[in-house]
């Protein structure tokens, strides 16, 4: 999954891009608006973490212009504690979650995995086919009980696809969902990483569509 941080306080945007890179997401940080809403636009993102008090443009507008632009990426605000207006500015702007700083970093986590389980139709934290689950929480996959070690791109792949279960994923569409966007993408990593995937889960799940892409489905 590929997340995008707003935030302009240098600190905390670098925590939060190292926390969520150890999370097994690939990140983009912008430090102002402008920025942050040039790259909402152009690049295809999972989950939006998005500070309201920025340089430039304001969050608020930010999100606004997204929303009128079709940009229906999930979007969580994070708020200075007690400020219930600018929650519901933020909810009524088109925001998906808000967060109030100071906040734990566990919780903006399970807020983002929420956030992009919703988005993809899934209930719960775990994802299950074929007897392959993950577990969106723990970052665990396991394959009919036996845990399988992942490397951290092999993770994103898998994750990737199987949240689109079902669904026709091209390697196009791949590559932008499991590199950051300074990250130099080669096409052909892609092949390898489903190659490896198909062998350590030892289960027909990962489909080639010819001409097309990839889809996770039952065996």
């Amino acid at each position: 999954m590929r997340v995008l941080v707003v935030e302009d306080t240098p600190d905390l945007g670098r925590q939060l891009k190292l926390r969520l890179e150890a999370e097994g997401y690939a990140v983009d940080l912008a430090t102002d608006g402008e920025e942050g809403r040039f790259l909402g636009e152009t690049e295809p993102y999972d989950a939006v973490v998005l500070d309201l008090g920025l340089p430039k443009i304001d969050g608020l507008s930010v999100l606004r212009g997204w929303r009128r632009n079709a940009v229906t990426v999930p979007v969580l605000i994070l708020t200075a504690r007690g400020a219930w207006n600018e929650k519901v500015q933020g909810i009524d702007a088109g925001a998906d979650d808000y967060l109030a700083k100071p906040f734990s970093m566990e919780e903006l986590l399970a807020r983002i995995r929420a956030l992009i389980r919703r988005a993809k139709g899934h209930a719960t934290a775990e994802i299950v086919c074929g007897g392959v689950t993950l577990d969106t929480r723990t970052g665990r996959v396991s394959a009919h009980g036996e845990l399988v070690e992942l490397t951290a791109y092999e993770y994103r792949v898998l994750s990737y696809l199987m949240h689109r279960k079902g669904q026709v994923v091209s390697r196009s569409e791949l590559i932008e969902h499991v590199y950051a966007q300074d990250f130099d993408r080669d096409s052909n990593t892609v092949e390898v990483f489903v190659g490896r995937l198909r062998r350590k889960l030892g289960v027909d799940i990962i489909k080639t569509v010819r001409g097309l892409g990839y889809r996770v489905d039952e065996p």
